[in-house]
């Protein structure tokens, strides 16, 4: 018998063994019927600490943030906003912007704050820490509320805010950092930086996908296309404007969000409905693969970052820094169930009283859900990995996200089919009217 030590895997062999262990773990959250997302997070961190895992395993499945960000990220937001109805979307805007941009702002500011006057760390150190723990997966929600009832509302809000708010932490992110290095930060210059790099974005993924639009009339004009090309330039269209998008120095994320909303509104002039079966079917595989490496990839890195944190541990003890994460985790939980009811209900109210408008109040049930439904993912870790090795507090500031990733992503995924049954809100979306067949291709 050999030791694992012995062991030498190539990449293209760790690959193959990846792609195994996450369909073997999707098999068994089916079985088991629980979401893939937190049973591979759990199987990942499981299997990390095996003793007869080989070493070289664990290091060539380190995860570059460049490779999360830019391998994961656009493909998975491109077929969200794809498949978002723009009409819905643009129904819930008011509410899908109180979450994406006023709730990421107020967890990072939330953060920091506890991070300043609790743990004794600079305020800018913890706004970097906020703004990387601010945004909710987009996939850990939709693989959880999928399985379960819930009014329309509900599912159109969830899912519009997970596509703009990566966007936002993702600007608040950069301009703490860049705080950090010149130890500045004038509120005045962030607004203008934000607003800069977000219409930026928005303005290079609508000419994006105008262009798409036009190269797939043009070659189906010509005769030049068939689906499987029209499906592989569907596949490249994410990369084709997130790319120029960051190279330009403006939001990557809006870019995409607006080219699938863009060009999933008018699919009709890009493919036949043939041709759209066909790509879904693609599509809904291209994002199995992506979503179960990257959810176990998650639970690969805890052995990586404790052997940083061993290092330099802050003189932290370890029982200081589980105290540590288990505060962030709660902070980041309590601050979205402090903003949404005031996000549901303050507006409509100054709708009826200023503007004469009967906007009617949701249950509160819903909001209880939509403020419940706070997973964190891929993208807090990846901008975390993100940070210069000489950042500080880097490694500490790694530890503290990833325990809010499985924190959030296991204990309220877990408990959110149960509150969403005993809240009742699964019977509201059975009361609902049947819904109207949106236009497709």
């Amino acid at each position: 018998m050999f030791a694992a030590s012995e062991f030498h895997l190539t990449a293209s062999e760790t690959f193959i063994i990846l792609m195994a262990v996450v369909t073997a773990f999707g098999v068994l959250a089916r079985w088991l019927k629980l979401p893939y997302p937190i049973l591979l997070v759990v199987g990942g961190l499981v299997l990390s600490f095996q003793p007869w895992l080989p070493e070289d395993l664990l290091k060539q499945y380190q995860l570059p943030p460049e490779v999360a960000l830019l391998a994961f990220l656009p493909p998975l937001l491109y077929a969200a906003a794809f498949n978002t109805e723009w009409r819905a979307f643009r129904n819930q805007l008011r509410a899908i912007s109180l979450l994406a941009v006023g709730l990421v702002l107020f967890t990072a500011v939330g953060v920091a704050a506890v991070c300043h006057f609790v743990f004794g760390l600079p305020w800018v150190i913890g706004f970097v820490l906020g703004a990387i723990v601010s945004p909710p997966d987009a996939v850990a929600a939709t693989a959880i509320t999928s399985r379960i009832k819930v009014p329309r509302m509900v599912v159109t809000i969830l899912e519009g805010e997970s596509l703009v708010n990566d966007a936002t932490a993702l600007v608040a992110y950069r301009l703490a950092v860049a705080a950090v290095g010149t130890g500045v930060f004038v509120w005045w210059e962030c607004a203008f930086e934000f607003v800069k790099v977000s219409v930026g974005g928005l303005a290079i993924g609508i000419a994006g996908a105008v262009l798409v639009i036009l190269l797939h009339q043009l070659l189906n004009r010509f005769n030049l296309a068939d689906a499987k090309l029209n499906i592989v330039i569907t596949l490249l269209t994410p990369y084709a404007v997130y790319l120029p998008a960051e190279h330009l120095g403006v939001s990557g994320v809006l870019a995409v969000v607006a080219a699938g909303l863009w060009v999933g509104s008018r699919c009709e002039r890009v493919m036949t409905h043939e041709v759209y079966v066909e790509a879904k079917a693609v599509w809904e595989m291209v994002e199995f693969v992506l979503n179960g490496v990257i959810f176990i990839l998650i639970g690969f890195q805890l052995p990586l970052i404790l052997e940083g944190l061993s290092a330099n541990s802050d003189g932290h003890t370890m029982e200081s820094l589980v105290g540590m994460a288990a505060v962030v985790t709660v902070v980041v939980i309590l601050a979205r169930l402090l903003w949404v009811f005031p996000g549901a209900y303050l507006p409509r109210w100054f709708d009826r009283t200023f503007r004469n408008k009967t906007d009617p109040y949701p249950p509160w049930q819903a909001v209880a859900v939509v403020g419940w439904t706070g997973m964190r993912g891929v993208v807090s870790l990846a901008v975390a990995l993100a940070l210069p090795e000489k950042f500080p507090h880097r490694d500490l500031i790694l530890f503290l996200t990833f325990w809010a990733i499985f924190g959030t992503l296991v204990g309220q995924g877990i408990t959110l089919p149960l509150i969403i049954r005993w809240l009742r809100v699964d019977e509201m979306a059975e009361a609902e009217p049947p819904e109207e067949e949106p236009a497709t291709c």
